[in-house]
C-alpha cells in the first residue's frame, strides 16, 4: 500500500502548483482518465438498477452523469482530493430493492429519504463528529477496511472478466475460459500487470485502450447497453427535484433514512480512509462527499459516494483534485458519447480493477496478527465485504465485533467511548436491516 499513500510530512500540492507543472499535470490527467474508465460502467449500470425502482432509464442516465460531474468538480476544487464521486453501487441497490421493492415506497419517496440521510451526513461531516469517529477507529479496522475494499474490487474485476460466475454447487465457480471476452480480459490482465511492473506511466490507461481496441476488432462487446438520445434531455425535468416528503413521519421512512445514513457516513468514511493518498485530505473529501450526496437527491438519482475505483487513478499517480476534475470533465463529455462507451468492454476494465484491489490488500501486512481481538474484527470486514457484496455490511460486523472482543478479553480500556457508540449504531443498523 506504500504506493497509494504519500508521506504526510510532505506538503500537499495545490491545484495551482499542478497546473504550473506540465509533468505533474500530465500525471494527474492520466490518473483522472484511468479512474473515469474504471468507473465509467456506472453510467450504464446505475440506470439499469434504478429502472427497477420505476425511474425511466434514459432520464436516469442524465441524472447519473450530472451527479458525477457535480461530485467530481466539488471534490476537485473544494477538497483537492483525487476521489471520483458517482452514485454508489451498494446504496443504489438499497434505494431500489429495499426502499422501493421490499418496503413498497415510491422512487419519489426514496429520493426524499436520500435527501434526509444526506443532510444528517452533512451534519456529521461539517462538525467535530467526523474527527471523533475517524480517530475512534483502531488501526486494525482501518487496514481491514482497505483490504476488504481491495478484495471486493478483485471480486468485481474477476466477475467483469468472466473468470468467476455465480455457482450452482458453490457460491462461486470458475467461468468459461473459452469465452472470447474472458480470454480478452486475461490478455488485458497480463498486459496491465506487465506495464505496472515496468512502471510505465499511464500503464493502466494504456491497458484499457489496447484491450478495448482489440475487443472492437474482434467484435467483443457487452450485451447490456443503454440507448440514450440527447433529445430526451428536454424531459429531464421529470426527475429534477421530484422528491416526495409526504411520508416523512412514517415509520418506514424513518427506518430507511437511518439505515441509509449509516451506509453513507461509514461506507464513505471507511473508503476514504482506505484509498486517500494523504490522510490530511480526509476532512475536505468527507465534506465534498456529503454535499454531493445531497445534490444527487435533487438531481434524481440515488446518493453518490466515493468510488472504490478511485484507487486505480491514485495508483496511476493521482494525488490532487486535478484527477477528480479530469474525471468530471470526462463525465460531462460522456453525455455526448454515451454510445461509444459500449465499445469499452468490461473485459478491458476488469484487469485494472483486479490489480488495484490486489495492491490495496497489501494493507493486511499492517495488522498485528498476534492480537486476535484486533485481528478477528478486521478479518470479518475483509471477508464479509466481498461475500455480502456490501461495504456497509462488512463494516457493521467488524465494528460490532471489535468492542465485544475487547470486553471479553478484559481490555475495555482500549476501546474509546466513540467506538462503543459506533458499535452500538452498527448493531442497530444490522437489526433494522433485518426487520425492513
Amino acid at each position: 500500500m506504500e504506493q497509494l499513500h504519500q508521506k504526510e510530512t510532505t506538503p500537499l500540492l495545490s491545484l495551482k502548483q499542478v497546473w504550473q507543472d506540465k509533468s505533474l499535470l500530465k500525471r494527474e490527467m492520466i490518473a483522472g482518465l484511468t479512474s473515469f474508465f474504471a468507473i465509467s460502467y456506472i453510467i450504464i449500470v446505475n440506470p439499469v438498477i434504478l429502472k427497477d425502482a420505476g425511474i425511466p432509464t434514459d432520464l436516469s442516465v442524465f441524472a447519473t452523469i450530472f451527479s458525477s460531474v457535480v461530485g467530481c468538480l466539488i471534490m476537485g476544487f473544494f477538497a483537492n482530493a483525487p476521489i471520483v464521486l458517482t452514485p454508489g453501487m451498494g446504496v443504489n441497490a438499497f434505494f431500489t430493492y429495499t426502499i422501493c421493492s421490499t418496503m413498497g415506497l415510491s422512487w419519489q419517496t426514496a429520493l426524499a429519504i436520500s435527501i434526509v440521510a444526506s443532510i444528517i451526513y452533512m451534519i456529521v461531516a461539517f462538525t467535530h463528529l467526523s474527527n471523533v469517529f475517524a480517530r475512534a477507529i483502531p488501526g486494525s479496522l482501518k487496514n481491514g477496511i482497505t483490504a476488504g475494499i481491495g478484495l471486493f474490487l478483485v471480486e468485481i474485476g474477476l466477475e467483469k472478466a468472466g473468470l468467476i460466475v455465480r455457482g450452482k454447487s458453490a457460491l462461486i465457480e470458475l467461468g468459461n475460459l473459452a469465452s472470447p471476452a474472458t480470454l480478452l480480459a486475461l490478455f488485458g490482465l497480463l498486459l496491465s500487470v506487465g506495464l505496472y511492473l515496468r512502471h510505465v506511466t499511464g500503464g493502466f490507461l494504456i491497458g484499457i485502450v489496447v484491450t478495448s481496441v482489440i475487443g472492437v476488432l474482434l467484435g467483443i462487446r457487452d450485451s447490456q447497453s443503454v440507448s440514450v438520445s440527447l433529445s430526451r434531455l428536454g424531459d429531464y425535468h421529470q426527475l429534477l427535484a421530484h422528491a416526495s416528503f409526504q411520508d416523512i413521519l412514517s415509520v418506514p421512512f424513518i427506518l430507511a433514512a437511518f439505515s441509509m445514513t449509516m451506509i453513507l457516513v461509514f461506507e464513505s468514511m471507511g473508503l476514504l480512509q482506505g484509498v486517500l493518498p494523504d490522510r490530511r485530505q480526509f476532512k475536505g473529501a468527507f465534506k465534498a462527499s456529503a454535499v454531493t450526496a445531497l445534490f444527487s437527491g435533487f438531481l434524481g438519482t440515488s446518493p453518490t459516494v466515493a468510488a472504490a475505483e478511485s484507487a486505480s487513478g491514485i495508483e496511476s499517480g493521482g494525488r490532487t483534485g486535478v484527477t477528480a476534475i479530469t474525471a468530471g470533465v470526462l463525465f460531462s463529455l460522456s453525455l455526448f458519447f454515451v454510445p461509444l462507451l459500449a465499445y469499452v468492454p468490461q473485459a478491458a476494465i476488469a484487469p485494472v480493477i483486479i490489480i488495484t484491489g490486489a495492491i490495496m490488500m497489501e494493507s493486511i501486512g499492517n495488522i498485528d496478527m498476534t492480537d486476535f481481538a484486533a485481528w478477528f474484527p478486521a478479518f470479518l470486514i475483509i471477508v464479509l465485504i466481498p461475500l455480502t457484496n456490501s461495504i456497509s455490511t462488512g463494516l457493521a460486523f467488524g465494528f460490532v465485533c471489535y468492542p465485544v472482543l475487547r470486553l471479553v478479553a478484559g481490555e475495555s480500556e482500549r476501546v474509546s467511548p466513540a467506538m462503543y457508540l459506533l458499535g452500538g449504531l452498527f448493531l442497530i443498523d444490522l437489526v433494522l436491516s433485518t426487520i425492513i
